[in-house]
């Protein structure tokens, strides 16, 4: 005969720790996918900024809900580190992203200059219509 058994549904103070780790192991994710990110940045010259912004925008959605649902009193010096390499992370992320926000911008000026230097070489101009 084959006995069932079944377990009772984990209580709060059993998914505290659980929580807690569940946090680490986010915050550890997270800093390395924007370590990643940094690298693709300086890297890749096709890097999409639009699907980096919308992973971090779905990263903060996780991190928030998590926090939310972790017992405060569960976090150790480990969490609290981990914030810590994490901001460094999106400090050095935010600096290639102003270098990269930074080249697109030098490269559109240079881009412009060069359009408005060939319109103003005479070739359309009113006064070369106006002879003919």
């Amino acid at each position: 005969m084959t006995t069932i058994t079944t377990s009772a549904p984990a209580t709060d103070d059993q998914r505290a720790p659980l929580q807690a780790a569940s946090l680490l192991a986010l915050i550890e994710r997270i800093a390395e996918n924007v370590d990643a990110e940094t690298e693709a940045l300086r890297d890749d010259p096709k890097f999409d900024l639009k699907s980096s912004n919308v992973r971090k925008s779905r990263h903060l959605y996780e991190l928030g809900r998590a926090f939310k649902n972790v017992n405060r009193d569960e976090l150790g010096p480990q969490h609290h580190e981990a914030m810590a390499v994490l901001r460094t992370r999106l400090q050095r992320n935010e600096a290639a992203i102003k270098a990269h926000l930074s080249a697109v911008s030098e490269i559109a000026s240079i881009i412009q200059d060069v359009i408005e230097r060939a319109q103003a070489d005479g070739t359309y101009s009113a006064n070369a219509f106006a002879a003919g």
